[in-house]
């Protein structure tokens, strides 16, 4: 049954560039149904030069809240009036609220990271090391994520010395800043036969490159057998990456629950609700995905 728009109709959405790949409206909206609620959640493109414009081009239209993906999370943050105490440490917004005619930035992505580890695959973590690919935005809530949970040692790789080192300095005024190591590339070699937990937090494998991966297979056959790979993309499933992973005996998590679990905490500080319907989201995305469990 097709939903009935009408003037009083509430908007949500997610920005990104590109954001056709989206599966936020998939379960949103089921979700928003499931409760009966007169909101819509519809995905913007919005291209890097124009977020300041698109920003306040909802503030305009009344948009309650909105996702935010690449390559706006750290962008945005200048633009908002005010971000949580944790967006602060991460320095990277997920999630928007209009609270007061004011924007409110939070970030809902380490709580979503780090659902399955406390759950489906809960251990002792704190003689464990954690090796995360990638120093973006996402990789921010990663690194937090390991830290609350603990990790022993937590290793951020990037290919690009010079975003490297502003990933490095960028936390100097926060309580996280001596929490983790960063390293370049080509010194994946000797980080990844030690890794317990192997994060790709990098878009390399995301549709429409879907024969890509951020590791060769070389590389990844260092993995230990029943270590973790996470990989926080969730089209395709399972990625390149996991699939390498998984033939090295390795445990692979996709994006999926990570995106569900980032999700139901954002739809709660929208709708202002304590629960949210979860497993209507997650089911929505499995059946658009063609998935059953």
């Amino acid at each position: 049954m097709t939903k009935e728009i009408t003037g009083k109709t509430k908007l949500l959405g997610v920005i990104g560039h590109p954001v056709e790949h989206s599966l936020s409206p998939v379960m949103h909206n089921a979700a928003i149904a499931q409760l009966g609620l007169d909101y819509i959640y519809l995905p913007f493109p919005i291209e890097p030069q124009n977020l300041e414009v698109a920003i306040a081009g909802f503030a305009a239209v009344g948009v309650v809240g909105f996702s935010v993906t690449i390559p706006h999370k750290q962008a945005i943050i200048p633009l908002l009036s005010e971000i949580t105490p944790l967006a602060q440490t991460i320095g990277a917004v997920n999630t928007v609220s209009r609270q007061n005619n004011k924007w409110v930035g939070t970030n809902t992505d380490i709580e979503g990271f780090i659902a399955p580890l406390q759950t489906t695959y809960k251990q002792d973590w704190s003689q464990k090391v954690a090796v995360i690919l990638g120093n973006g935005g996402a990789a921010r809530a990663v690194v937090a994520g390991c830290t609350q949970l603990g990790f022993a040692q937590i290793h951020v790789v990037g290919r690009n010395l010079q975003r490297l080192q502003e990933f490095r300095n960028s936390w100097s005024n926060s309580p996280l800043a001596d929490k983790f190591q960063v390293h370049q590339w080509e010194e994946l070699p000797k980080l990844i036969p030690q890794a317990n937990l192997l994060v790709n937090t990098t878009p390399i494998g995301m549709y429409p490159k879907v024969d890509q991966s951020p590791l060769s297979v070389e590389e990844i056959a260092n993995l230990p057998t029943g270590a973790i790979a996470y990989d926080l993309i969730y089209i395709p499933k399972p990625t390149q990456f996991l699939e390498q992973a998984q033939k090295q005996g390795a445990i692979a998590i996709d994006g999926l629950e990570m995106l569900v679990q980032q999700g139901a905490a954002a739809l709660k500080i929208w709708l202002q609700q304590e629960t949210v319907p979860v497993e209507v989201m997650r089911q929505a995305l499995q059946n658009h995905l063609g998935l059953v469990e």
